[in-house]
């Protein structure tokens, strides 16, 4: 596969309330997927493999807007070049699979709906809060 170009370069970051290198390797990752791999954007999942933190629920992650900051921050100008700037949300593996079958639009409802705490590790899934068993 050829190497995509530099024409729409695109920064992913990432919110915790833990600092670990495990971030640095995800990211890494990300990063060198989306660059040999097919072309990651808004509304793509990533399978981490593990656990976003210790005992996270929490093991895929969504790259969704910049929510947190308005949408002020989602287009930047790095050394005279635009690049889009979105968030790696860690989602649990019910949230992925309602994206898959509902559409992005529907979790991001459940999301705002849910007011949930993103920077929660043992969150439980809004998912599972919207539509409990039993």
């Amino acid at each position: 596969m050829t190497p995509l170009t530099e024409a729409a370069p695109l920064e992913i970051f990432l919110l915790s309330p833990a600092q670990t290198e495990r971030h640095i390797e995800l990211l890494t990752a990300i990063a060198h997927y989306h660059q040999t791999g097919s072309r990651l954007g808004l509304g793509h999942t990533v399978n981490f493999g593990r656990p976003w933190l210790d005992n996270s629920r929490c093991s895929f992650g969504l790259i969704s807007l910049p929510y947190p900051f308005g949408p002020k921050i989602e287009n930047a100008n790095v050394a005279e070049k635009n690049a889009r700037i979105l968030w790696l949300l860690p989602i649990t593996s019910d949230e992925r699979s309602f994206k898959a079958a509902s559409g992005l639009p529907a979790l991001e409802e459940l999301f705002e709906k849910q007011q949930f705490n993103y920077l929660d590790p043992m969150r439980r899934s809004v998912v599972e809060k919207a539509h409990p068993s039993g």
